[in-house]
């Protein structure tokens, strides 16, 4: 249980510096495309740049100090079984983004509350937190070594 423990403070370190990548990529894309194409574009490009950039990162600091690689899993086929997990955490991503986009759209009490760019960002916060659960169980299960 300790080990498990440890394990989920150092996916949290990792998870948030390479949270502040994507949010800091995906925020930045979206303030400037929000002013030459429509939010629900600019949310999308955003989210796709930022969520990828912080993919590659991720699997390097995440098979470095997070998970113990499986011996019999080469290092090529290691890296796409972490891509299609992630792409599918993108997935997930880009639907919760657009979800909470088209919330905001028809909210009159959202945009009272919220400009564009905030809402986007706590958007980006509530994603991350659903993604980041998903990401921890779907890599402990395909990519670490058993006990």
């Amino acid at each position: 249980m300790k080990k498990l423990l440890e394990q989920i403070i150092k996916f949290g370190f990792v998870g948030g510096v390479c949270f502040l990548i994507d949010f800091a990529i995906s925020t930045g894309i979206f303030h400037l495309m929000n002013y030459v194409t429509s939010r629900n574009v600019a949310t999308a490009v955003g989210g796709f740049f930022g969520f990828t950039i912080s993919v590659v990162i991720n699997y390097i600091l995440s098979m470095k100090f997070v998970f113990e690689r499986k011996e019999d899993l080469s290092r090529k086929k290691e890296f796409v079984i972490f891509v299609v997990l992630s792409l599918i955490g993108l997935g997930l991503n880009e639907v919760i983004l657009l979800s909470c986009s088209v919330c905001y759209e028809a909210s009159a009490a959202l945009t009272a509350i919220f400009n564009a760019t905030l809402w986007f960002a706590v958007s980006k916060i509530i994603a991350t937190a659903i993604v980041m659960i998903y990401n921890f169980i779907s890599r402990k299960i395909f990519l670490e070594k058993k006990a």
